[in-house]
Order: C-alpha cells, then structure tokens, then sequence
C-alpha cells in the first residue's frame, strides 16, 4: 500500500512541478515520452522510499521518523524535478547551476510541500488517527 501511495503521489508532484516541460524533447532520448520518464522515476523512487520507511517504523518518535521521512521525501523529489528540468530544459540552453536549482525551487517548492506532507499524512494516517483517540 505504501508503494501505492508514494508512486501516486510522486507521479502527480512531477506533472504539477515539471508538466510544463512535457512537451520538449529529452536530450538523453530523443523518442522518449515526458510519460514514460515520470512513471519509470516515480516506479523506482517509490519503491526505494518504502523500503527505507519500512526501515524507519522502528523507531518510536512518531514527529521524527515523520521530519526524517519528509527530508528524504522532499531532497529526491527535488533531485528528480532538477534532472527532469536539465534534461528536458537546460541541456538545449546555457543555464548555469544557479539558474536551474532557482528555476526547480521556484516551479517545485509549493507542490513538493504540500504534496509531501499529503503523502505523509497518508502513510501515517493509522499512527496519527491512534495518537488522536488516546488523548
């Protein structure tokens, strides 16, 4: 279900932040769809962060498995859009390192967190909803 959730999610965080994107030509593969790209990355991001939250369920603070969760959760969708942004973008052009980290922030930084904290608030829907019924 983690999976699920994560995959979803990261898919729907990368339209929102890079869809604008979807229609230029990948440097790396001229054929490849904008599609493809956003679901193969969402597929193998998904399937790493469930395996290192599964790893993360021992500990005992909830608040922070859920910041360390959220760190890690927002460092690779940043990681992604920048790639996704380079590629699509940034390759065909003379940006500098400063420019394109600026631009990702600025096209990223809303739904990275927004959709973050939704995904978290999901995945810990069940330790959330317990902590609230034993106040």
């Amino acid at each position: 279900m983690n999976i699920a959730i994560i995959f979803f999610i990261t898919l729907l965080q990368m339209y929102w932040s890079m869809g604008g994107l979807s229609d230029h030509i990948s440097s790396g593969c001229l054929t490849c769809s904008f599609f493809k790209e956003v679901v193969l990355m969402s597929f193998f991001t998904s399937v790493f962060l469930s395996f290192v939250f599964t790893l993360f369920y021992a500990a005992k603070k909830t608040f922070i498995k859920t910041i360390a969760e959220l760190l890690l959760l927002i460092l690779f969708w940043f990681f992604m859009n920048y790639s996704i942004f380079v590629d699509r973008e940034s390759a065909w052009s003379t940006y500098d390192f400063e420019s394109e980290i600026h631009y990702v922030i600025s096209q990223s930084l809303f739904p990275v967190l927004l959709l973050g904290c939704t995904c978290l608030l999901l995945l810990h829907y069940k330790e959330i909803k317990n902590q609230i019924y034993t106040l």
